[in-house]
């Protein structure tokens, strides 16, 4: 059963939050494609809260966004006697598609005993199965990705990161340098749900831009260069 996938779209010309596009709309094919999903299935999540900010602020920069929550594709537990006796489930296939069809992704990530949750653990692992025709590694391979956590400890959830990079890595991504870790997350949010501090927030702003101006330079302009010729 596929779910429903909310895209949220800036229009050419629509207005931003803040200034203009990081690229001219006359040199854009298409504006780069980012997933955003968090790791997090908790109702009130900081690091959904986090992502949302992401969100916002990739969207002012040029990107196209797709949000998705992981809970609503309600994927078993990775078992190869499950696949083997019922292959892949459908939402798997979904994820797999939205996946390739995305230039990279921005991930939010809470720390769980320094590893990351569940719930992203086995949708990594789901999504990393062969499937329609493409090998295990294709929805990761070559994908632009920035990390991010939001936790009640003084350290941000920065060993989940640890944790995620090397994952993300070995899954064949370029996992962008900058990541953030929000410490003290449940001090960090206004009634707006956004970031009390603006160093933070212009912290997130700077990794969030370097995000899209890297997405756009390894997968966007090259398809340009391209059809230019």
């Amino acid at each position: 059963m596929q779910v429903e996938i909310i895209r949220r779209l800036i229009e050419p010309g629509a207005p931003v939050r803040r200034g203009s596009y990081l690229f001219p709309e006359n040199e854009m094919l298409r504006k780069p494609k980012i997933l955003a999903f968090s790791g997090s299935s908790r109702k009130g999540s900081f690091n959904v809260q986090l992502l949302n900010i992401a969100t916002e602020e990739s969207l002012a920069a040029g990107a196209e966004v797709t949000c998705i929550d992981l809970r609503n594709f309600s994927l078993p537990i990775y078992d190869a006697d499950l696949e083997a006796e019922q292959g892949i489930p459908d939402n798997v296939r979904v994820l797999r598609e939205l996946m390739m069809a995305n230039d990279g992704f921005l991930i939010a990530s809470p720390e769980y005993n320094g590893s990351i949750s569940a719930l992203l653990k086995n949708t990594l692992d789901w999504c990393s199965r062969p499937a329609g025709g493409f090998d295990g590694l294709a929805p990761y391979r070559g994908k632009t990705v920035m990390l991010m956590s939001a936790s009640l400890s003084p350290f941000g959830g920065v060993r989940g990161l640890i944790s995620l990079r090397g994952i993300m890595a070995k899954l064949g991504s370029v996992v962008l340098a900058d990541d953030l870790a929000l410490a003290t997350a449940q001090n960090a949010f206004d009634e707006n749900c956004q970031l009390f501090s603006e160093p933070t927030a212009q912290a997130l702003r700077d990794s969030v831009t370097k995000f899209i101006k890297f997405t756009y330079a390894l997968h966007v302009k090259p398809t340009t260069e391209m059809a230019a010729r």
